[in-house]
């Protein structure tokens, strides 16, 4: 799914500005060096942003944070609204509580707000099925899952199958960026990773052409978004050749920009 080509004649022209829907990284980002040695126009915009729920909307789920020995994490965002929400409901968590992550990055991200002890902290390697290797060996917690509007079925059918016991609560809502301003402004790529950045793109322009602008996606749900909306994607990443949207995007440009 990974292969890059040029799709038709019609976008068989050289690129010379490119829209990436993320913020924009730090000034060591390969991006950068792309930008410089093809001498292209590189913006970066966040097509999504994240809502925190409020209290009363919390409380509306009639989910009781306290009635759980366990948390799942499996986002920075997640962690902050969690215990954005325990403040603002005034939840004091007992030091009995564990804490699962899917990654270690995201577990020592907890030590912004507890005091990380090995023995409460669980973490897997990044990857989803790590972390549901860890929850089998607690089956007796009962587990919440604080997400977002937008969340896989992965984890809470896993949860289900298991016979676990568990919540969910919604704590942050992901919505469409305002990008009215870039009505009149046109670019030769834009680059998406989510299947929200396509919806936000016809929420904010919702008479886009695709035309000669070529579309990077990636990820299958976000190629997936782009087909359903019947969009064409020139680069499909990643792939065991082509692991990084930079090193996708820079194959296509060494093939069009010449």
């Amino acid at each position: 799914m990974a292969e890059v080509k040029i799709a038709s004649k019609l976008r068989d022209t050289a690129v010379k500005s490119i829209l990436i829907s993320q913020p924009e990284p730090d000034k060591n980002s390969p991006y950068f060096e792309i930008a410089k040695k093809y001498g292209i126009k590189l913006d970066f915009r966040k097509f999504i942003q994240v809502d925190g729920v409020t209290p009363r909307e919390f409380r509306k789920q009639k989910v009781n944070i306290l009635d759980h020995t366990a948390i799942i994490f499996t986002s920075r965002n997640a962690i902050d609204h969690y215990f954005r929400i325990c403040e603002e409901t005034r939840i004091q968590m007992p030091q009995t509580t564990k804490y699962f992550c899917t990654s270690e990055s995201i577990a020592l991200y907890l030590q912004k707000y507890i005091q990380y002890r090995k023995r409460k902290v669980f973490f897997g390697t990044g990857r989803l099925a790590s972390l549901l290797e860890l929850l089998k060996k607690h089956k007796e917690e009962k587990f919440l899952y604080p997400c977002s509007d937008v969340r896989k079925d992965d984890l809470p059918d896993f949860l289900t199958t298991n016979n676990m016991l568990f919540s969910e609560a919604v704590l942050y809502k992901t919505v469409a960026s305002d990008l009215s301003d870039l009505s009149d402004i046109k670019y030769d790529m834009l680059v998406f990773f989510s299947p929200s950045g396509i919806k936000s793109l016809y929420i904010n322009l919702p008479d886009f052409e695709q035309g000669a602008t070529r579309l990077a996606t990636f990820g299958p749900t976000t190629l997936k978004a782009v087909e359903e909306a019947n969009l064409i994607a020139d680069i499909k990443v990643p792939s065991p050749e082509l692991p990084s949207m930079t090193l996708a995007i820079e194959k296509y440009l060494d093939k069009v920009n010449k």
